[in-house]
């Protein structure tokens, strides 16, 4: 949620050039296990349906694009080494770039720079 605003400005931006997707994976800040003070207030998942209820919080703050979750193996986080978050950019189905892990990993200037050259 630090960098929605950031990432939702590619969306408006790279529209026309990148489909967008969030992928919501396993809280990395769950207030019942490792928290911020100041993050919001979501407890470890623990069934799809708490997932999908911890999702909608995201869903309520418009992306600007879909939102999926992740299965409960995690499979989608392990597999793009995604925790706590990731920025990726995929072209027929090969990298094209992969930022570092989140949060100070983040980087959507990174991510928009590489869309430009896509443009």
């Amino acid at each position: 949620m630090f960098k929605l605003d950031e990432f939702k400005q590619l969306v408006r931006d790279f529209g026309d050039v990148a489909d967008f997707l969030v992928i919501y994976i396993s809280e990395a800040h769950a207030t019942d296990d490792w928290a911020f003070g100041n993050n919001v207030d979501i407890k470890q998942h623990r069934d799809l349906s708490e997932r999908l209820t911890a999702a909608q919080s995201l869903v309520e703050k418009d992306p600007l694009c879909p939102v999926v979750v992740d299965e409960m193996s995690n499979i989608t986080a392990s597999r793009y080494g995604a925790l706590p978050e990731r920025l990726y950019v995929l072209q027929g189905g090969n990298v094209m770039y992969k930022g570092g892990k989140g949060p100070w990993g983040y980087s959507p200037e990174e991510v928009r720079m590489v869309l430009q050259k896509m443009k």
